[in-house]
């Protein structure tokens, strides 16, 4: 079966039905939630602190909820207007924009605490139109430069994508080091052909003597192994939530000051219809029997 982003441009190929099905896919789903606490490992952000995050192709905002879980604010980006929609529809928390991110950002400098990707990069490696400034090298610059530009020093960005061959990483790579990144490749379970996944690990700033340096990607030959990491990951996953739970620091999406913040946020993004807020709003009803 040939590879999404050789089909068409992913504002065509994620059409209605597509970005319905992709999104209430159980097995992406899962994909997604596992990319994501990835990148964010590797993202290496200080424990218990607020940050700022951008997440380059949101989609629907499977990754987002991630983000919402492990208590950081986001925005999210998206060429495709109907994985957006789902996003909204499915009442995500982070900030939406319809961006081609061939195009750069827009974004004041040194807004971003930092930034995310799950399998996004490698749309940016076809070419649409013979014109100069659809070409991969042309497009890549323009993305890594304006990235740059968006996050604090110091800070990181961690891109997971699906490359076809060395070279690619090599174009890659390449571009995001001219654009002024420091950094390099993780790759995941490198002797996995099911497991096996690549992180573009970047950092901003961080030189001298406290220089970052580029994480290892986890190993494991055997598909038995692959397995337990899989299941140890969900296990810590289970066990942060209950640690939350116990803390009281796991937001109530029930009492009052939730309901009206989200009536809030749909009537700056335009919304119809949202209900007045009264002194009724958010109040506990006797059970029904």
């Amino acid at each position: 079966m040939s590879r999404p982003e050789l089909q068409a441009p992913p504002e065509i190929y994620y059409g209605d039905i597509e970005a319905k099905k992709y999104t209430n896919n159980t097995r992406v789903q899962q994909i997604q939630a596992d990319m994501t606490y990835r990148a964010l490992e590797l993202l290496n952000l200080p424990p218990d602190e607020p940050a700022f995050l951008l997440d380059i192709g949101c989609g629907s905002g499977l990754s987002g909820e991630i983000l919402d879980e492990e208590g950081y604010l986001w925005v999210g980006c998206d060429i495709a207007p109907s994985m957006l929609e789902v996003a909204l529809e499915r009442e995500v928390e982070g900030d939406l924009f319809l961006q081609d991110i061939g195009q750069g950002f827009g974004f004041r400098p040194g807004s971003f605490d930092g930034a995310i990707s799950v399998s996004v990069l490698q749309w940016l490696l076809n070419a649409e139109t013979s014109h100069p400034t659809s070409s991969p090298p042309h497009r890549l610059t323009r993305f890594f430069t304006t990235l740059h530009a968006a996050l604090k020093n110091p800070s990181r960005a961690v891109l997971q994508f699906y490359p076809t061959s060395d070279d690619q990483i090599q174009l890659i790579t390449s571009i995001a080091q001219k654009a002024g990144f420091g950094g390099g490749i993780v790759v995941d379970y490198p002797n996995s052909k099911k497991a096996r996944k690549v992180f573009l690990c970047l950092f901003v700033g961080g030189g001298g003597a406290g220089a970052q340096q580029v994480p290892k990607g986890l190993e494991g030959e055997e598909a038995g192994e692959e397995e337990e990491a899989g299941k140890a990951l969900f296990e810590k996953r289970r066990e942060r939530l209950r640690a939350k739970e116990r803390s009281g620091k796991r937001k109530s999406i029930k009492d009052k000051d939730w309901i009206l913040q989200k009536k809030e946020l749909y009537r700056q993004r335009g919304k119809k219809g949202v209900p007045n807020d009264s002194k009724y709003t958010g109040r506990k009803r006797r059970a029904v029997f």
